[in-house]
């Protein structure tokens, strides 16, 4: 903890620094404005000082404009209208973005020029639709010889509301892997389609025109209600295509597919008909959950989409017994079912009890583990107020009768108002006695049908479509039920039938369109056999390949156990009609299956659309002599239709047969994880009804996108970012990458930040182009200097012998190794880490440790070698990234282009289609393979040792503020693995220059140089699990010796206190024991640095000219000037405590100053032009304060 306060005391004195140099600053420059003033005034002319400011404020620090480049005209083929904007010379705009105001995410600055990646995206975009680039890439693609199809399958999206974060991940991952497939030479058509039926476009219209049930339809009629849900299905197709061609996806919006299209109709009657004929499609009566706001039944998948908790009444009841002198207890959740009861229920080999209630004077029954306790009818307390009178098993109930709580089905006592028994009951709830209503309880009407209570024919449901009581309830009769549980309640109060009451929190399930609670009722409907499926679900699911596995063998696997026969009929309107026509008395059956057979059936040939208004007066004659045969009155559940896509999309089997045949099951499809008990789902089902194969071979499953606060993204809160303020003022590359980064691509839950995402400009992209920005200089500074242009040949090899070079060409085959292992995989999620990785190897290793070879300080062969292997990387990154960033390896490609020498022979293989040649866009190429002659492990091996060592060496400086400019002696690099010290030997003049040190020493022998390991606790991770023990556990670890130390960190595991610490637990770290205090220490697994942190003073004067020469850069950047600009720099001491110690270094060391700055560095002269000025300041460098001008040359 004491190194915690003195971290603090830093930063305090840092922050202190700071305010004083923001004081002093400020103090400086009012003196200088008043001093150019008086200039002016003496002049008549601004000062030159002025000059500079005003042009530093206005271009933000850059520099100066560049001259105008041409290029070679056969390179440009690139310019011109078809291509990005760009300028006369083939280079990208770099012009003034319109910035947002929104912390630089859209304008992004490099120096003098502004880049607006989004601007760009924009343009890139106009650069697509004009080449029509998609669908040049599927003509491309197309005529390939011999070339394979990917196949991917979309599920389609409703168009009656806007696009959301949910529908721009699933797009992302679905353009990244078919463009990746794309890219790798496969054919990829890609269709998108639209869900046009049922539920989400019927509650609109029902919104719309104030419909409340069948009856105001029928009014309304099915025709012009039909039409009008035709009219607002596309409602937002236009936002859609805006959206999701803005976000980069390509897909056909052109060719798409609509469930409402009469060819996809008929092949989902198709499709129904060789389920029927399988004898897998019956109709039946089950308690389902019913949507009284849509006036329908729902499937059981649907039924769970929106849980939500809500408060509800929880009544104990009790029923009186007709022959004993007590009553039946009985717990519900929903009173309102209570005039529908007709049985109780017990389990057969619980323990129940008759009990006497010595306040009340009455006698019960209930189950005996559920008198006392936590949620028990009593409690501890109260036990002195019962008296247990009998026991009996719950078999021993089995058909004792009680008396109906409501008279309107009092007629039934024969068969009804008896108890029952069955083992669905349980005992962790309740009274251990179920209230029975067959007509809104799954369990209560499989009970009940089994006892005779009721039957098919003959049940008790009295609610209708719209969830309020008929007739049969007289005096309730046409109240909402959820709106009668009071009125109930109240009654059962007053008729001494209430035992208790109170209000219960659970979930309960709610109509995911409407938002209103469902009701379970008693319904007939249409099925398909799904528990005669279960094994093949089972067996079909395991033969599939998810992202990530665990919800296939999860999730999923646990939803296809359990799955229920799933009901495929609606009592709506607007949907595929059941190609089912049946006689009067439901024995004759036909299910049709094309359009051609309604008609061949019916002797009618004006049949073309199958909606119900054109097909429900259609008769078929039967050929039992049953009169003539109706269609029944349902549509199909829209989950049918959109599991149906598979085979309708290509109107299976009536067109495309064979193509289908040959490329069935899909090569991918992805959806959200809300899916797995959706789409995923009834593709699985239908595929396993119809071929017996899951239609898919690879699966990904994305999570949920939630708020920044982990809550549901919500309109009402506008706790989220509009997506197209995003992709307008970050850019849709940026967010793709976002999306494709997070937990959400692993099925878990993303809180959205929009941080994250300019992030990401500032980590991958700004680099990138700032690496690609440092070449195109570099490249022109080389025509300059040759009178050639630059160009390269990226099918050859580039020949160096700079380590440099080969490591960073080595580097990218193996990542273009890891990017094709881990797409096959479909782990999209590793792969963007690793490209973060090479950009920090890019950046901020290769371009730093080659840039003075890359300006030509080695040579302009040299400096040509360097930008050929640079040059090679970056148009290698422009085609492996043209999957995850579309636009800016576009844009990236599109400004390399120019640099690349095409063979004769390259030039002459390069196809042309409608005029376009297969190299005017990165996505006409293909992700390149790795090359081998490129290939070498061993170096990539050296330079993450290099690499771990340097940073190693710069934890060392920083932390013994050491700044680099200050030469050290020595640098001390321990370890015993293998290769390790042999690597940094290869590369040591890369350590010694990075570091600036004199002496790089490589020792195995650890003892030789007296460090020893220390340990803190992770107080963050211990502190809450071993809470009071954390003090006595802190001082143990404080007391542990280098050898136990060691050996922990060989075992990762240590017993202390009584407690067992392991991985991470202890935090270690290595120090110097010397007497001398020489060095201080720095681990990375096994390496192990010192540096040498004695001060010498022929080092310290080094540090000082080099000080000197850095300050005189910035303030030449300062004032826009180029490092080429011809200048004279002049120097005057003014004083302070350590004035002799600098001028004794700028005597001593001028000649370097003067190299560095490549410039004249002298005293200053009384004589000196004042109107040459550019720009003066005070310096105060190591407690000496220095004049510094400088002047035009």
């Amino acid at each position: 903890m004491d190194n915690m306060d003195t971290l603090k005391a830093e930063i305090d004195e840092q922050a202190k620094v700071l305010k004083e140099l923001d004081e002093k600053r400020q103090a400086a420059l009012q003196k200088l404005q008043a001093l150019e003033q008086k200039y002016q005034d003496a002049t008549g002319e601004p000062a030159p000082s002025k000059a500079a400011r005003d042009t530093t404020d206005k271009d933000k620090g850059g520099k100066k404009g560049k001259k105008g480049k041409d290029k070679k005209a056969a390179a440009a083929g690139a310019a011109g209208k078809d291509q990005p904007k760009k300028d006369a010379q083939g280079k990208g705009k770099k012009g003034k973005a319109a910035g947002k105001g929104k912390k630089g995410s859209e304008s992004e600055g490099t120096g003098k020029e502004m880049f607006s990646f989004p601007g760009e995206e924009e343009n890139i975009l106009k650069f697509w639709n004009e080449k029509d680039a998609f669908q040049l890439s599927m003509k491309f693609s197309a005529s390939k010889p011999n070339v394979e199809k990917f196949v991917f399958f979309d599920g389609p999206p409703f168009a009656t509301g806007l696009p959301h974060y949910g529908h721009l991940l699933a797009g992302t991952i679905k353009d990244v892997v078919t463009r990746y497939a794309h890219m790798r030479g496969y054919h990829v058509p890609r269709r998108f389609g639209w869900d046009c039926h049922g539920l989400p476009v019927e509650y609109e219209i029902d919104k719309e025109y104030g419909i409340k049930g069948p009856d105001d339809v029928m009014k309304m009629g099915i025709a012009t209600y039909n039409d009008a849900c035709r009219a607002i299905v596309m409602r937002y197709s236009e936002e859609w295509r805006r959206t999701v061609s803005r976000l980069g996806r390509w897909i056909d919006f052109d060719n798409d597919y609509k469930t409402m299209y009469p060819w996809f109709m008929e092949s989902v009657w198709y499709v129904f008909k060789q389920i029927f004929d399988k004898n897998l499609v019956y109709r039946g009566y089950k308690v389902m959950p019913f949507s009284t706001a849509l006036s329908t039944p729902l499937s059981n998948f649907e039924a769970s989409q929106d849980m939500r908790d809500v408060d509800d009444p929880a009544v104990t009841i009790a029923f009186k017994q007709v022959d004993g002198d007590a009553s039946f207890l009985a717990w519900t959740t929903t009173p309102w079912t209570l005039p529908s009861n007709l049985a109780l229920c017990v389990h057969p080999e619980f323990e129940y009890v008759k009990f006497r209630d010595e306040k009340r004077g009455e006698n019960f029954i209930a189950l005996k583990g559920r008198l006392f306790g936590p949620g028990g009818l009593y409690t501890e307390e109260q036990k002195e107020d019962v008296t247990i009178l009998e026991s009996y098993k719950g078999a021993d109930l089995k058909d004792m009768r009680y008396e109906p709580l409501f008279p309107y089905f009092a007629d039934r006592k024969d068969k009804a108002f008896r108890v029952l028994v069955d083992t669905y009951v349980t005992d962790d709830s309740g009274t251990g006695i179920v209230h029975n209503a067959p007509g809104h309880g799954e369990d209560d009407f499989r009970v009940c049908t089994a006892a005779g209570v009721v039957t098919t024919e003959d049940l008790v449901c009295p609610v209708d479509h719209t969830g309020k009581y008929t007739k049969d309830v007289p005096e309730m009769e046409g109240m909402y039920v959820k709106d009668a549980d009071k009125v109930i309640i109240k009654r059962m109060k007053e008729e001494g039938k209430l035992f208790a009451s109170a209000r219960i929190r659970h979930a309960y399930p709610h109509c995911w369109r409407s938002g209103t609670p469902l009701l379970y009722l008693t319904l007939p409907s249409w099925f398909i056999r799904v528990t005669e499926l279960n094994e093949k679900l089972l067996k079909n699911n395991k033969s599939t390949y998810w992202v990530p596995n665990n919800i296939r063998d999860g999730r999923f696997h646990k939803w296809l156990e359990n799955a229920r026969d799933w009901a495929i009929s609606r009592n709506r309107y607007w949907g595929t009609p059941l190609p089912l026509w049946v006689s009067d008395d439901g024995e004759e059956v036909v299910c049709v299956g094309s359009i051609e057979e309604l008609q061949e059936l019916s002797g009618r040939d004006d049949i073309t659309d199958l909606h119900r208004q054109y097909v429900d007066e259609v008769t078929i004659p039967s050929k039992q002599g049953k009169g003539v045969l109706r269609r029944v009155s349902e549509v199909f559940d829209c989950w049918f239709e959109s599991g149906s896509m598979p085979y309708a999309q290509q109107h299976y089997p009536f067109e495309h047969k064979e193509d289908f045949e040959q490329n069935f099951p899909a090569d991918f499809i992805a959806e959200g994880i809300d899916q797995t008990r959706g789409w995923f789902y009834t593709l699985l089902v239908i595929g396993t009804c119809l071929f017996d194969k899951a239609p898919w071979k690879n699966l990904i499953v994305n999570g949920l996108v939630l708020a920044s606060d982990g809550r549901k993204m919500s309109k009402r809160l506008k706790n989220y970012p509009d997506p197209n303020l995003v992709l307008h003022e970050d850019g849709a590359d940026a967010l793709r990458l976002y999306l494709i980064t997070s937990p959400a691509v692993r099925a878990e839950n993303l809180r959205f930040e929009r941080k994250g995402v300019q992030g990401l400009i500032r980590e991958v992209f700004l680099p990138w182009l700032n690496a690609f920005r440092f070449f195109e200089q570099q490249a022109d500074r080389l025509k300059a200097s040759s009178g050639q242009p630059f160009l390269f040949d990226d099918t050859a090899k580039c020949n160096t012998d700079n380590p440099t070079d080969r490591w960073i060409l080595a580097f990218v085959q193996e990542l273009l190794e890891f990017i094709h292992a881990e797409m096959q995989a479909y782990r999209l999620y590793t792969v963007v880490p690793r490209l973060l990785k090479f950009v920090d190897n890019l950046t901020n290793w290769y371009v730093r440790l080659n840039r003075k070879r890359l300006k030509g300080a080695e040579g302009d062969e040299d400096a040509a070698i360097a930008l050929w292997a640079l040059g090679e990387v970056l148009m290698t990154m422009a085609k492996f990234m043209a999957p995850f960033t579309p636009f800016f390896a576009e844009w990236m490609y599109q400004h390399m282009k120019p640099y690349i020498k095409v063979s004769p022979e390259a030039e002459a293989q390069l196809r042309t289609i409608d005029g376009v040649r297969e190299d005017e866009s990165v996505h006409f190429n293909l992700v390149p393979d790795p090359k081998p002659f490129y290939e070498d492990h061993s170096v990539v091996r050296a330079f993450e040792v290099l690499k771990r060592t340097i940073d190693g060496g710069r934890v060392l400086r920083e932390r013994n503020k050491m700044p680099v400019k200050y030469p050290a002696m020595e640098l001390v690099v321990v370890s015993t693995t293998e290769n390790v010290l042999e690597d940094l030997q290869s590369l040591q003049t890369y350590v010694t220059s990075e570091l600036n040190i004199r002496k790089l020493t490589l020792s195995s022998d650890e003892s030789a140089y007296k460090v020893k390991l220390k340990a803190q606790p992770d107080f963050k991770t211990l502190g809450s699990r071993l809470k009071s023990d954390i003090k006595k556990v802190a001082a143990a670890v404080r007391q542990l010796t280098h050898d136990q130390l060691t050996e922990y960190q060989s075992t990762q595991t240590i017993e202390l206190c009584g407690h067992t610490l392991t991985g991470t637990d202890l935090v270690l770290s290595y120090e110097y024991a010397g007497d001398d205090n020489k060095y201080a220490a720095q681990a990375d697994g096994d390496i192990l640095v010192l540096l040498d942190v004695l001060e010498y003073p022929e080092l310290v004067d080094e540090g000082i000219a080099r000080e000197v020469v850095s300050r005189v850069q910035k303030m030449r950047q300062a004032a826009g000037l180029s490092p080429t600009d011809p200048i004279t720099v002049t120097h005057k001491l003014q004083g302070g405590k350590k004035t002799d110690d600098l001028e004794r270094v700028l005597g001593s060391h001028q000649s370097y100053i003067a190299e560095a700055l490549s410039c004249t560095f002298q005293p200053a002269s009384d004589e000196a032009d004042a109107s040459a000025v550019i720009a003066t300041e005070a310096l105060k460098i190591k407690g000496a304060s220095l004049q510094v001008t400088i002047f035009k040359a």
